[in-house]
């Protein structure tokens, strides 16, 4: 049996940490994920990234492997994982090119703050996916949409109170968010 360890070695069931094991694991299968994610993404500097941080979040959290296969099927599930945030990511950095599109090219932000918005945006996004889909809605048609509490309301089918907390637990995700970066 081989157990991940939270270092950068392997531990084995007796508890001793064999380096090689690393090695051994991400020449094993460091060919076949990097082939699994160029096929997903069409793109092979997209794939090699995505494949590191599959190994990197692998050696980060010790997980048992029966053998190879359990090993393979945990990076799958990794990279598959990877390749969503990867493409949402890439769906809002669309969406946010496209509005500035829209404006005219002098009031275009530099591409440093342009790079800023999209992290935020990307962050924003993602607390937003795991909230509660009428808490998401609220927040949205409330905040960014701009729409007043008692139509949000009506479209969710909720109170006006209802639809001030939605927005007020979201808020303080966002501050808490700034504040821990790593929530």
């Amino acid at each position: 049996m081989i157990i991940v360890s939270m270092g950068w070695g392997m531990s084995t069931a007796d508890g001793a940490v064999c380096g090689q094991d690393v090695g051994r694991i991400y020449q094993d299968h460091h060919g076949w994920l990097l082939a699994f994610l160029h096929r997903r993404l069409g793109n092979p500097c997209d794939a090699a990234d995505l494949a590191q941080d599959a190994f990197i979040r692998m050696l980060r959290r010790p997980r048992a492997f029966d053998s190879d296969q359990g090993a393979r099927a945990y990076l799958s599930a990794i990279a598959r994982g990877l390749c969503i945030d990867l493409w949402r990511r890439q769906s809002v950095e669309q969406a946010y090119l496209r509005a500035l599109a829209d404006r005219p090219r002098h009031n275009a932000p530099c591409p440093e703050r342009q790079a800023t918005v999209i992290q935020a945006l990307c962050e924003l996004d993602a607390l937003l996916q795991r909230q509660p889909v009428k808490a998401a809605s609220a927040f949205i048609m409330a905040v960014i949409e701009g729409q007043k509490d008692k139509e949000v309301a009506e479209a969710l089918g909720v109170s006006d109170r209802m639809v001030r907390k939605y927005v007020a637990r979201i808020m303080l995700q966002c501050a808490l968010l700034d504040l821990h970066p790593d929530l």
